[in-house]
């Protein structure tokens, strides 16, 4: 029978406090209570049909009805005559449909914060009532997250390091720990113009609200031992600052940048060149740097949508890699136009040639192709689309080799039978 259950119910219910409607409800949002729930009962037919299991039916959602209203409606049947069946089943309350669900305690929790936030941070409360089960999962920390953005409302641009601010009960690595929250909530309650917009995600929290950040390093290894930056007969793995890197414009004129750090320490010696270590998405370390924009840089990579995405950033942070290309006209150089990677709309695009190749692994989605046209005045103009790639080859199903099975493989004489051998390990046709 596909009659609506108790356990089907309380499910119910469960997807509203899944979804946070019951807790956004503390935070004075739009009353949904008392709300029908979804009841499926036994048709004209069933009741004859299936009158015990009606009746036990009846009987279960009846025991249950501790926490929801059942409504009643009275049903007349040629053979049963009258019977009253359930038509609506309503949550009457708030407490009722806590209660259903066994969550009372937690939403006390939320109410607490509710309270504590109204009283002191009235501004954060729509973020309550957007997330509040995120919320919930914060209720411990939950008042020192408040202390924290009262002392950001009163020290306007502070200045200061993270760990440096002084709170009874906010240890150093709190505020590191709880960084998306708090920018969440800093969003909500600082002016505009205390806020950097340009500053993002995790890297960028400090600057985004006017802490001093840690300053960057830039890890490096001088492979000319002619250009050694120290006379010592000891391996240039040094670590500089990145505003004391800007400044270095070390005398190379190719630059290796790799992302693993065993490929930067055997990194063998090259004239004029050196290699930087980018600790996987760490380029923008690097992207202030102007002299680089002068060297030839040679990003060593994974071949692999780790690697390209690295690569994508490091184009994106000052769009310097003329390396990275190929020398159509074989001039020498990657001057020329179309010759080198280019970034358009977040996409990565490559070198212009006179045909697209596309692979298998293009066939997961949609494949941006651009077409440059040139006249013999030298001006150009492009267009681009889409292209939704499709392997048209038809399969090639080619049977195994045929293959002995013993009673000894998998341990086929233990077991009892042909059926529990089937269950086991599927069919097996010994011939």
């Amino acid at each position: 029978m596909s009659w609506t259950t108790p356990a089907e119910l309380k499910a119910q219910v469960q997807k509203l406090w899944d979804r946070g409607i019951l807790l956004s409800s503390f935070c004075g949002s739009e009353e949904i209570f008392p709300p029908c729930l979804t009841l499926k009962g036994p048709d004209s037919r069933e009741l004859s049909d299936s009158f015990t299991e009606m009746r036990d039916w009846i009987a279960r959602l009846s025991g249950a009805a501790k926490q929801y209203r059942i409504v009643w409606r009275s049903v007349n049947h040629r053979i049963l005559g009258t019977n009253e069946l359930p038509a609506e089943i309503w949550i009457d309350s708030l407490d009722d449909a806590l209660g259903l669900i066994g969550k009372r305690q937690e939403a006390r929790q939320f109410a607490a914060m509710v309270k504590l936030t109204r009283d002191g941070q009235p501004a954060l409360l729509p973020w309550l009532e957007k997330r509040p089960l995120r919320a919930l999962e914060l209720a411990e920390e939950w008042p020192r997250i408040l202390s924290i953005v009262a002392w950001r409302l009163t020290h306007p641009q502070p200045g200061i390091y993270l760990r440096q601010i002084d709170l009874p009960g906010v240890h150093s690595k709190f505020i590191e720990g709880h960084r998306g929250v708090l920018g969440e909530l800093f969003d909500l309650v600082l002016p505009p113009e205390e806020i950097d917009t340009t500053a993002l995600g995790a890297g960028g929290f400090c600057r985004r609200y006017g802490f001093q950040d840690k300053p960057m390093r830039v890890r490096f290894r001088i492979l000319d031992p002619a250009l050694a930056v120290f006379m010592t007969e000891s391996d240039q793995d040094i670590t500089v600052t990145q505003a004391t890197f800007a400044r270095l414009e070390l005398p190379v004129t190719k630059v290796f940048i790799t992302e693993n750090e065993i490929n930067f320490l055997a990194f063998p010696d090259v004239p004029e060149a050196m290699v930087i270590f980018g600790a996987g998405y760490g380029f923008e370390n690097l992207a202030a740097v102007e002299w680089l924009r002068k060297r030839v840089i040679h990003y060593w990579g994974d071949i692999d949508t780790h690697g390209f995405a690295i690569l994508n950033q490091l184009r994106a942070n000052g769009d310097w890699t003329a390396a990275d290309g190929y020398d159509l006209n074989g001039d020498g150089d990657l001057a020329d136009f179309g010759e080198t990677f280019v970034i358009k709309d977040g996409k990565l695009l490559s070198p212009l040639g006179d045909y697209a190749e596309f692979y298998c692994c293009d066939l997961a989605g949609a494949v941006t192709v651009e077409l440059w046209a040139e006249d013999l005045a030298g001006n150009r103009n492009y267009c681009w689309l889409d292209l939704q790639i499709e392997d048209k080859t038809a399969p090639i199903c080619v049977a195994p080799w045929d293959i002995s099975i013993y009673c000894t493989d998998k341990d086929l004489g233990r077991l009892p039978d042909r059926v529990a051998s089937g269950v086991a390990y599927g069919d097996v046709t010994i011939q």
